[in-house]
């Protein structure tokens, strides 16, 4: 799968719900999301690993574990599930 697959499952004015299937993604070198709305995530299958610039912390989820990420506190996906998909439900606030 050369890229991510998002599906936007709905979308209203401050909410939008996305279905993200992944398999050995991860963002660029350089890359750090930095986002306007909250995101929480829950990985449904698979595992990811996420750092936070300003903590320069790695949190690791794997299929049942969420993680709420405020407005602009950067971070990037390290690491995706290369042997499996790693489908993921974010919901941005």
């Amino acid at each position: 799968m050369p890229e991510e697959i998002v599906n936007v499952l709905i979308s209203r004015p401050g909410v939008r719900i996305e279905r993200i299937v992944s398999r050995g993604h991860r963002s660029a070198p350089d890359f750090w999301y930095d986002q306007d709305q909250h995101e929480w995530v829950l990985v449904i299958q698979g595992q990811a690993s996420i750092t936070f610039e300003q903590a320069s912390e790695t949190v690791r989820l794997s299929a049942g574990d969420y993680l709420n990420i405020p407005a602009h506190v950067r971070h990037r996906v390290d690491a995706t599930s290369s042997e499996c998909d790693t489908i993921w439900l974010a919901v941005f606030y």
